[in-house]
């Protein structure tokens, strides 16, 4: 699992630590051109280089299919580095030629940099465009300094966590939503009906396994979404926000399929029953919002879904007498 790059806009600093950490880097091989990339499940991403070689054509924002990346090969389980010397002699490497090619890359050093959990953030690079050595004593030291990087990145990404699910936590949602602030998109205001009862009656143990359990949950729904995310407000309230969507029968057929995922559970208690209900508020380009007007509408919609027997979904704005609540 990688961290997702929108996350790393959030964070504190970034831009100031990850450019002091290629700095080092240089000092350490002044004759390389030395950057770092985020990978995500699909995309390699340049966020940040120390250019002193104009013939690299590496810059950043460059964003390429992780396929087409020599990162993607880099050992982030065991965590060692991975080195080409001469990449015109790495025969595994031709169908990445052209691409090598236009970046003008014949020498490559990848160190990996990931988190204590296992989620990968991404690489600390060193290349040329001629081939060339990296002595051992210099891939130690590039480890090192990735491994403090890592340690930034380790506290960043928990404060925007929540510990139990999983998933990002309101921290993140208002201050990622206040940066990136998307022209129009829909908000899910989910909450599982019956966990009350459930958690007074069995308690929090159980209570917290169902928590868990609904976070995998919209993880796997979040699969068959791109730019995505879910968040857990607090208790059993979860929001999912889907920006650059705004076609109700899209959001019909998303909240349809989330209804159903949240219908089936793991654990086995006899003669309890829990589902989710779901209110969306749908925001426009040019409308005028604010994220706490979005989540009070979706709220709202979220109590109108409950008035018709939960376990269902309902749009804001659409009278819940009308026939636009739909019921699984």
């Amino acid at each position: 699992m990688s961290i997702h790059i929108d996350e790393i806009k959030t964070y504190d600093k970034f831009d100031e630590l990850a450019a002091d950490v290629l700095l080092l880097a240089s000092e350490i091989l002044p004759d390389k051109f030395i950057y770092i990339n985020s990978l995500s499940d699909s995309k390699q991403v340049t966020l940040k280089i120390f250019n002193k070689n104009p013939l690299i054509q590496i810059h950043e924002g460059m964003t390429i299919d992780l396929e087409q990346g020599l990162c993607q090969r880099v050992d982030f389980e065991r965590g060692t580095p991975l080195v080409y010397e001469d990449i015109s002699k790495i025969t595994t490497l031709d169908h990445l030629q052209i691409t090598l090619k236009n970046a003008n890359v014949n020498a490559y050093l990848g160190i990996p940099i990931a988190l204590e959990s296992g989620e990968r953030f991404g690489t600390l690079c060193a290349v040329h465009h001629e081939p060339s050595t990296f002595d051992q004593k210099s891939i130690e030291l590039l480890q090192k300094i990735a491994k403090m990087f890592s340690y930034y990145l380790e506290i960043e990404h928990l404060a925007y966590k929540d510990l139990l699910t999983g998933l990002y936590n309101r921290q993140y949602l208002y201050k990622f939503f206040f940066k990136s602030k998307p022209q129009q998109g829909a908000f899910f205001y989910i909450d599982l009906d019956g966990f009350k009862q459930i958690n007074d009656r069995f308690g929090h143990d159980i209570g917290d396994r169902i928590l868990k359990e609904a976070g995998h949950k919209l993880k796997d729904f979040l699969n068959l979404l791109e730019d995505a995310y879910a968040v857990r407000l607090g208790g059993d309230e979860f929001i999912v926000h889907i920006p650059n969507q705004t076609d109700n029968q899209e959001l019909s057929k998303y909240a349809k399929r989330l209804v159903n995922l949240m219908q089936g559970w793991q654990f086995d208690i006899k003669e309890t029953k829990l589902s989710a209900s779901i209110g969306i508020a749908i925001y426009h380009e040019k409308q005028i919002y604010t994220l706490q007007n979005l989540l009070n509408d979706a709220d709202e919609a979220l109590y109108d879904a409950k008035r018709k027997g939960k376990n269902t979904y309902h749009f804001a704005g659409n009278d819940p007498k009308d026939g636009e609540t739909n019921h699984e």
